[in-house]
């Protein structure tokens, strides 16, 4: 099968990688699209292995395509189904292996490209927002790096939810965009202040933002960190996240086991894809990319001033 994969630390595509076959409760996948993600220039580098299970050297998260092919004891799902949800590795590849329990229907309306591009970056940040926070109507939610892939589903899943949502972006030639999204405010990083007290503040970024960010917090705000692009460390005044008995969160999905990215899924089926369905959620999509391109699609990826997912299309 065609198959993006590392070796070396360089992404290179290959025609004859071998197919996988589906064992206890999991499905074939044939692959139409396959979001990039963060985790998979750690991945290149060396820096973020997969977990146990999956595929060493194809890199990619999530997934969208038609089930092909099934496992003993699979029930969920048959032959022709539009699928989509989040893998350990292996992603960027035209056949992939999933557990049936990771998978999430493709609503009606959202096509497979689109599908490639949701299931890491809406998982995220739902279970960022709204599980690990606790985001509730009426809170003030502020998204840090609003304009990616994450970003651009936090502003919109606050917005459905019934919060304000003040997003921050480097880029003013989004503003507009992120608006129409459903932020409020758009402005830059470090310019926050003035919109808040933030119940809740999403972190992107990572580095130096953690210490303005406990600055920003309500009494009893909650900041959790889902990216660190801009850093892994932070100097951070206890005195000040104590004053206003805030908590800061830590979180990621791909090193979760089977029942706890079972347990994201159908949260997602209950809470959000009703919302993809009645057309309130969409995924904004920078650039899609044939999957033979991948190494453009890496560096494109790579590249600052882009709104919304980078898409591999097999």
């Amino acid at each position: 099968m065609r198959a993006v994969t590392i070796a070396d630390k360089a992404l290179k595509f290959s025609v004859d990688s071998p197919e996988p076959e589906p064992g206890l409760g999991e499905v074939l996948v044939k692959v139409h699209a396959a979001g990039l993600n963060g985790a998979d220039l750690l991945q290149v580098r060396g820096a973020y292995p997969a977990p146990p299970g999956s595929p060493a050297d194809i890199p990619g998260l999530e997934l969208a395509g038609e089930v092909v092919g099934l496992g003993p004891g699979v029930g969920r799902f048959g032959i022709g189904d539009r699928v989509m949800g989040i893998v350990g590795g292996g992603g960027q590849a035209e056949y992939a292996v999933v557990h049936e329990r990771q998978l999430m229907p493709v609503p009606a309306g959202l096509d497979l490209v689109a599908a490639g591009g949701f299931p890491e970056t809406f998982t995220t940040a739902h279970d960022a927002i709204v599980v690990q926070a606790g985001l509730r109507p009426g809170e003030r939610l502020l998204v840090h790096g609003a304009a990616g892939g994450v970003g651009t589903a936090a502003v919109q899943i606050g917005r459905a939810i019934g919060a304000s949502v003040v997003a921050t972006t480097r880029h003013e030639q989004f503003d507009a965009q992120l608006e129409q999204l459903g932020a409020e405010v758009v402005t830059r990083p470090n310019e926050h202040h003035g919109f808040g007290p933030f119940d809740v503040v999403l972190e992107l970024i990572g580095g130096e933002n953690l210490g303005e960010d406990v600055k920003a917090l309500a009494t009893g705000g909650r900041v959790v960190i889902v990216g660190v692009g801009g850093g892994i460390k932070a100097e951070l005044n206890l005195l000040a996240l104590m004053s206003v008995r805030g908590r800061v969160l830590g979180t990621t999905l791909r090193s979760r086991p089977l029942e706890e990215k079972a347990a994201t899924a159908r949260a997602m089926e209950r809470e959000v894809l009703p919302l993809v369905e009645r057309g309130r959620l969409t995924v904004p999509i920078a650039k899609a990319f044939p999957a033979e391109e991948a190494e453009a699609a890496y560096a494109h990826f790579k590249q600052g001033g882009k709104f919304g997912k980078v898409i591999l299309t097999f």
